[in-house]
């Protein structure tokens, strides 16, 4: 009898222990199980040229906000925008901003985005170059030139635009399609006739090699900038998307009222000259607002001129890559 209600104890006990036991290991690892549940990473794309963003980086503001609320904010450069578009394409970028054309490529290669918010027109903030002591005077002279740019870019539908109205068709030029790094080396040295870019890269070659604007975007395309996101990202972060909208309008009305401190502090990170950086940050806007019809009828333009040139290989209707019908 004594050894019976021993036998009862001794399996009652060891219940009981591995019960305990049982309960502190969940204890520990509850927390642990719900923190990696609950962590998340928004990944952001950007360009050395997207100030912005990079002074959003540098200041750190935003990962301060949204450490807050669990999530994690991870930077990828890239040299410039179809480039950061792949990214997102492959689904290793959460959101990004580039110029006007890269979402017409990238939408009509499948990528599945949506447009968060756009800048302003900044049409001086582009423009074709010719070296110093060229005899071109006018985009009507480029007929059968070299012409270097970064194929997809904003620029690329600068260059179609001012041949446009110069009277010369897409197959009456030679493009080299380059990235800006090469792209300058390339114009340095004589090997293309003028070059495409954007700023800071455009204030630069005509501080630093005394290139010549043969003409600006201004009266031939809009140059709007965008952000963009992973639709699948901002469907089930809109609460975090709109975060980030506020501190990117937050970073641009500062770099409006400090000109002169946005530049000292870019000089390094783009390695340029603070006057360069300076005037380059000036032909930007750094005004956003959310995407509108108008917006998006001029990117309408865009795609569809890029069709018939047969640059992408179906038509699109940028309408599908909004979240949300705009109000206007």
């Amino acid at each position: 009898m004594i050894a019976s209600t021993r036998n009862k104890y001794t399996r009652r006990h060891v219940l009981t222990l591995l019960s305990a036991v049982a309960a502190g290991a969940f204890a520990v690892s509850a927390p642990q199980l719900a923190q990696a549940q609950e962590k998340q990473v928004l990944r952001i794309g950007y360009q050395k040229a997207a100030s912005t963003l990079v002074l959003l980086k540098a200041h750190g503001a935003l990962e301060k906000i949204l450490a807050a609320q669990g999530i994690e904010v991870k930077w990828a450069e890239f040299a410039a925008g179809p480039q950061l578009l792949e990214a997102l394409n492959v689904g290793s970028v959460d959101f990004g901003y580039v110029g006007e054309a890269p979402p017409i490529i990238a939408q009509a290669a499948g990528a599945d985005f949506v447009y968060s918010a756009y800048e302003i027109p900044t049409p001086e903030a582009e423009s074709i170059l010719v070296p110093k002591n060229s005899p071109i005077t006018s985009p009507a002279q480029l007929k059968g030139k070299k012409i270097a740019f970064n194929k997809g870019s904003d620029v690329h539908w600068l260059v179609i635009s001012l041949l446009k109205k110069g009277g010369i068709a897409y197959s009456e030029f030679q493009p080299i399609y380059l990235a800006p790094a090469d792209a300058r080396a390339a114009f340095e040295r004589g090997a293309v006739d003028a070059w495409a870019i954007w700023d800071p890269f455009q204030t630069a070659a005509i501080k630093q090699l005394d290139a010549k604007v043969l003409a600006s975007g201004s009266g031939a395309v809009s140059h709007h900038q965008f952000f963009l996101s992973a639709r699948k990202y901002a469907s089930k972060n809109q609460v975090v998307m709109n975060t980030v909208m506020e501190e990117v309008d937050k970073e641009g009305r500062w770099i409006r009222a400090n000109y002169k401190e946005a530049a000292l502090q870019l000089a390094p990170i783009q390695g340029l000259e603070p006057e360069v950086v300076e005037a380059g940050l000036r032909h930007y806007a750094h005004i956003y607002k959310p995407i509108d019809n108008k917006v998006l009828d001029e990117q309408q333009k865009i795609a569809d001129a890029f069709y018939e040139l047969k640059l992408i290989p179906k038509k699109i209707s940028t309408r599908d890559a909004v979240l949300f019908p705009p109000k206007s």
